[in-house]
């Protein structure tokens, strides 16, 4: 019951062919559609033979009823002239009379007259044919006229043979109508097991990965639909595969980086408690630096978690979007490392430049550019930033005086945690540069490393966008 008193409805339960196996759906629609099929033929077939039946009938009708009232005009009684089956023409005409204008002569007549054979007789129609009843027997009566006598020729037949006739022709046509329906029935049933039987593979196939977990590619057969959905199957094995592996990249780099910083965080929080617990004294300094190494610690491991949860990120694009003028950000990101590296010079040329993306993952991905530059570059040394555009595409270089890159480490710089061996002792935990690929390929863009023309590193970031104003 709802707050206001009425019973909520219950949600309508899946439809009959729904809770159907594929097969079965397929066999019912197959026989469906032969059975329409069938009755379709079967009942025009039994229209179209009752009307030329009925057609053939009536025109033999008419001709004999012509036969018969020439043969009338040699009677000597122009009142009543009872014929033969022979003078209508043939033995099979079961009633047959010649009708005078005179409606007194009407009960004479083993027919039943009526209007239609009187408007004959009177001239009014050409001829007229119906059917009509004589002693529980349907028979097909014909009235002509006999020109310039006023009297009409009426011949009956009775419709026993032709009913009988179509009568077998429809149970003939039920029965066959019938067996072809249980014969589409049966195959039917085969086309949808054999055609089905790549299916069932690929839902066994599926069903195995799901329970064992197991990303095995499935094999494709052919090129038709079912091959085309195995490979698009396969891409997404792949595509899951390769998340999962990164995933558990992830999970392991992580681990393995968050290891040493906390180890040394524990170590020295252990000895200002045992220092405490002992009541040892410690000396400022060494109370200072251990405080200090603390700090940086704690500072390390939250750049670190920051980090991760950017790489976490998996969506195309940021949810919040907008437009924003790169200049600014690489103004304020500069602003954000001179703080950060006061040795270091930094020499800034930008241009208006109007990108469609996230605010600050794009500050956040040019300042790892220019803290990369300033954790390399020696004290004293200059940072060149800048910032040029062509048509369709901005392009931000960041040059620094420091060691340079090695060209076969120019790809690698970008991956997750990797480092060269020459910066393992230096404070970072590797994931800097790797942010800057995501956040450019959620933008668009690309990002690449090179050699600077002073001898150090050059990164270089390009956006699409269009000139600012």
């Amino acid at each position: 019951m709802s707050a206001t008193g009425t019973e909520t409805p219950a949600a309508a339960p899946a439809g009959w062919h729904y809770r159907r196996s594929l097969a079965s759906r397929v066999t019912l629609l197959t026989t469906i559609a032969v059975g329409l099929t069938v009755a379709v033929m079967a009942l025009s077939t039994f229209l179209v033979a009752r009307d030329q039946l009925q057609n053939q009938l009536d025109t033999s009708l008419v001709d004999r009823a012509r036969a018969a009232g020439l043969a009338s005009l040699d009677a000597k009684d122009d009142r009543l002239y009872n014929m033969s089956s022979v003078a209508a023409g043939a033995a099979d005409i079961r009633l047959e009379r010649i009708v005078v204008n005179d409606p007194t002569l009407a009960d004479v007549s083993d027919l039943p007259m009526g209007e239609p054979e009187y408007d004959v007789a009177r001239g009014r129609s050409d001829v007229s044919v119906r059917t009509v009843g004589i002693g529980g027997e349907r028979f097909r009566m014909v009235a002509v006229p006999i020109e310039g006598t006023g009297q009409a020729v009426v011949i009956a037949q009775s419709l026993q043979d032709q009913e009988e006739f179509l009568a077998k022709l429809g149970w003939t046509t039920l029965t066959f109508g019938l067996l072809g329906v249980l014969l589409a029935t049966a195959a039917g049933w085969g086309v949808a097991r054999n055609g089905l039987r790549p299916v069932r593979r690929l839902t066994a196939s599926v069903e195995t990965i799901a329970r064992t977990e197991r990303l095995d590619p499935l094999p494709v057969e052919g090129g038709d639909e079912l091959a085309r959905l195995s490979t698009a199957f396969n891409e997404m094995l792949a595509a899951l595969s390769a998340s999962r592996d990164r995933q558990r990249r992830l999970v392991t780099d992580a681990g393995h980086e968050l290891r040493t910083p906390l180890t040394s965080l524990r170590t020295n929080v252990d000895l200002l408690v045992q220092a405490d617990h002992d009541k040892v004294e410690i000396d400022p300094c060494q109370r200072a630096e251990l405080l200090e190494d603390i700090r940086a610690q704690t500072d390390e491991l939250t750049t670190l978690i920051g980090d991760l949860t950017e790489l976490a990120r998996d969506e195309p694009l940021a949810p919040v979007v907008g437009e924003v003028d790169l200049s600014e950000i690489v103004d304020a990101s500069v602003q954000r490392v001179r703080r950060r590296a006061p040795d270091k010079t930094l020499d800034v040329e930008t241009v208006p430049w109007e990108v469609v993306g996230e605010a600050p993952a794009l500050e956040r991905a040019v300042t790892n550019l220019l803290d990369n530059a300033a954790k390399w570059g020696p004290a004293g040394s200059t940072i060149r930033v800048r910032l040029t555009h062509g048509d369709q595409t901005a392009t931000l270089t960041v040059d620094d005086e420091g060691p340079g890159i090695a060209p076969e480490d120019r790809e690698a710089v970008f991956d997750r945690f990797w480092r060269a061996e020459e910066s393992r002792s230096m404070p970072g935990s590797g994931l800097g540069l790797s942010i800057v690929r995501q956040v450019a390929e959620r933008h668009a863009g690309r990002v690449r490393a090179e050699e600077s023309p002073e001898g150090g590193a050059r990164l270089v970031l390009e956006l699409p966008g269009r000139p600012g104003a």
